[in-house]
């Protein structure tokens, strides 16, 4: 009787949450009824790490206005704009 080989378990490395520095701008995940400025800004001070609608985290330091819009994130958000009334085409409205 052959012996069966050993199984090696393979992470998952196609949506692996990225940490660091942001090399885009990012949309902060946010509960109901939170306010995504005052997240960052709560973040900012304390220097606690925040999440993007794309997984990203990271903990704010820079302006955010001064790098492009990630792709992900403003897909993600167009995604919820489709499915949700009242939310504005920009998320910093």
């Amino acid at each position: 009787m052959p012996s069966a080989a050993p199984t090696t378990a393979r992470p998952d490395t196609e949506r692996v949450p990225q940490t660091g520095e942001p090399a885009a701008a990012h949309i902060v995940k946010v509960g109901p009824g939170e306010d995504a400025a005052a997240k960052v800004l709560e973040a900012r001070i304390n220097g606690t790490p925040l999440e993007a609608l794309c997984g990203h985290v990271w903990v704010p330091s820079r302006d955010p206005k001064q790098l492009p819009l990630c792709d992900t994130c403003k897909d993600i958000y167009e995604t919820y704009r489709a499915f949700n009334d009242g939310l504005h085409e920009r998320p910093s409205e």
